[in-house]
């Protein structure tokens, strides 16, 4: 079933308006926090799963007015960016150092090269697309399944060392919720129905934001109960809040400095609030330049007084 007269399956249609939403409530949180940076990357993921969704449910349709060669170099790109993106993304987001020459080298040169060869240079030559699937998809589909492998075990090998729960857990849920894109490569080969494609890609980042929602709901809980701790409590607490506020520090720092009044270490701040334990370091560090202090003891004496 198609809708409003064009190519895009009503599946389709639905994961482009359910993403859509999903865009829209994650930048709403990343206005209130620009500091996320996590966040930052999540927005360009959903952003790159629309256009994939849209140019490969749109296009080849001969109604628009745009050549079926172009439309099928779109409609393929789409799918090789949006396949570019994920170790870039992890390694960005997740702060995954071991991914860097995978996202900065190795997807330019056996995922992007081959689409640049193959779908758009071979192709305006020949003009026979099915040839160019067949030889195209060949080295992605190889090196999508060792980009797998190297993402899994460099989740794996941070967490061995530095060990967050909360944050192994989203990574882990976030790399099932990628791992159907390996198939995109034989989807291309085989030439699946759009209906089984979209399917197979896009369930997992509904799940994973399901996820991520209920997380932040949580985490918002925990700013309150902090915020609500703070502003309730006698003098101390109070000039603390008011000092704070002096020193223009971010609702984030603040429930970061309250949790350092309590005596909690760093790996236990960042499963409170669902962060890397380096983006507690990060905020600390801004949080003692705003302060002019050099310590924890000192910001708190200083910020108390």
């Amino acid at each position: 079933m198609l809708v409003f007269g064009t190519q895009i399956h009503i599946v389709t249609f639905i994961f482009i308006v359910l993403e859509f939403c999903m865009f829209i409530f994650q930048l709403f949180y990343y206005l209130l926090r620009p500091e996320d940076k996590g966040r930052l990357w999540y927005l360009l993921l959903l952003l790159l799963f629309q256009f994939y969704n849209i140019t490969g449910g749109l296009f080849p349709d001969p109604k628009i007015d745009i050549p079926i060669p172009t439309q099928e170099m779109i409609a393929y790109g789409s799918g090789f960016l949006m396949a570019s993106f994920f170790p870039f993304y992890f390694y960005k987001a997740f702060d995954l150092k071991s991914l860097r020459w995978h996202a900065l080298f190795g997807v330019p040169l056996f995922l992007i090269l081959p689409y640049v060869i193959f779908f758009v240079i071979v192709y305006a030559i020949n003009g026979n697309l099915n040839v160019d699937i067949r030889f195209g998809m060949i080295v992605p589909l190889i090196y999508s399944l060792i980009l797998l492998w190297v993402i899994f075990r460099a989740i794996r090998n941070k967490y061995e060392v530095n060990r967050n729960k909360n944050k192994y857990l989203e990574e882990i849920a976030l790399y099932c919720a990628v791992v159907p894109w390996a198939a995109l490569a034989f989807f291309g080969l085989v030439e699946e129905s759009q209906l089984l494609e979209v399917l197979f890609t896009n369930s997992g980042i509904v799940v994973i934001t399901i996820v991520f929602i209920t997380k932040y709901v949580k985490q918002e809980r925990i700013a309150h109960a902090l915020y609500t701790e703070l502003a309730t409590n006698e003098a101390r607490p109070n000039a603390l809040l008011k000092n704070c506020r002096q020193y223009l520090f971010t609702e984030r720092e603040i429930e970061i400095v309250q949790l350092i009044r309590q005596a909690f270490k760093y790996k236990e701040i960042a499963e409170k609030l669902f962060i890397s334990e380096s983006t507690v370091k990060k905020h600390i560090e801004n949080i003692y330049k705003k302060a002019k202090v050099s310590g924890r003891t000192e910001l708190i004496n200083k910020l108390e007084a």
